[in-house]
């Protein structure tokens, strides 16, 4: 079996370059999503305590079988440890034997960006130059670099209440060709922007702004709301946009959407990329991917890591499972 580590996707990056790991992720994530009926699907596994949730995500297609262990606890970040982390493993269901265990805690963060920045290219506006980002923490910069993959992005308006957190990704940010605006609060953030993503970590209910703060044809990428009784927005604004999720019976127990029901999503992603359903209409709707995370999007992610992993020569190979000589004498190996 083939063990990818931190070290393995840091060399990996160095290889593709960063650009070109988004570009190769946000392809494969469209592919699968496009075979959307291909999959056998679940909500995840989640297991809830007051400081935080640890999930297993299951997904499979008639080839390979993947999982992820994930999970999040927001007030890690105060003793220094992170407040997401994640494990994925990838198996030949042919045989069911592991192929690749991978670290998914880079990956989630990379896939997350990826999977919204596909959901955009069919919900925001083309032309979309300016992105506001409302928290900064882990996951801030991925958000803007996986955009920018799609969309020409100028302006990258911010906001944290964590100044720490606002000079830390300024700092990250620096080197690439962005005019950085840092805001004093959300709603001047929000003010007169063309796609605002929200990524914040209080396990809570919150309105983080109304529907008044944001003009028309906005593109909102919600995804910090990621369990029950955590939102991010008022259910006026619910009303008011074109919402598009993963996964609806996930999204109705995770999402901005448990504020709601059913008849609120417009569609699901793989409706979209297959052009079931349309996704932007006109230049003036609000649109909103309410995403809460999907493991189709921890499948595809580890397949394209287990591919690039074989052609790089990345990873280590690992004798996780015994090899007796006769199959059926397993005993053998510790008598």
């Amino acid at each position: 079996m083939k063990i990818v580590s931190v070290n393995d996707i840091q060399k990996l990056i160095k290889v593709l370059s960063l650009e070109t790991f988004f570009d190769k992720l946000i392809a494969a994530l469209e592919r699968d999503f496009s075979r959307w009926d291909a999959f056998q699907k679940s909500v995840r596994q989640a297991t809830y305590y007051p400081q935080g949730a640890i999930e297993l995500m299951p997904c499979a297609d008639d080839h390979f079988y993947a999982f992820k262990y994930v999970s999040a606890h927001p007030g890690n970040t105060a003793q220094g440890k992170l407040s997401v982390i994640g494990i994925g493993q990838l198996s030949d269901t042919a045989t069911g034997y592991p192929l690749l265990l991978s670290e998914m805690t880079l990956l989630t963060a990379f896939r997350t960006a990826a999977t919204g920045a596909l959901a955009a290219k069919y919900l925001a506006r083309e032309d979309a130059q300016s992105l506001t980002i409302i928290g900064t923490g882990a996951q801030a910069e991925f958000q803007v670099m996986g955009f920018n993959r799609l969309f020409p992005l100028r302006k990258i308006r911010y906001f944290d209440t964590d100044a720490a957190a606002m000079v830390k990704f300024s700092r990250n940010m620096a080197p690439y060709a962005f005019e950085l605006i840092p805001c004093a609060n959300i709603r001047e953030a929000v003010h007169n922007t063309d796609i605002v993503i929200t990524a914040t970590a209080a396990n809570t209910q919150q309105r983080l702004f109304e529907l008044q703060d944001i003009a028309p044809g906005t593109h909102i990428h919600a995804m910090g709301g990621d369990r029950p009784g955590k939102t991010e927005l008022g259910r006026e604004l619910l009303e008011a946009a074109k919402v598009v999720v993963e996964f609806i019976p996930q999204a109705l127990k995770e999402g901005e959407v448990q504020q709601c029901d059913a008849s609120r999503i417009y569609a699901e992603l793989w409706e979209l990329v297959t052009k079931r359903k349309q996704g932007r209409e006109n230049p003036a709707e609000i649109t909103l991917f309410d995403s809460v995370g999907f493991a189709l999007e921890d499948f595809s992610t580890l397949r394209l890591v287990y591919e690039l992993a074989l052609e790089h020569q990345l990873g280590s190979e690992i004798a996780m499972l015994p090899e007796p000589e006769d199959a059926k004498d397993l005993f053998s190996l510790v008598s």
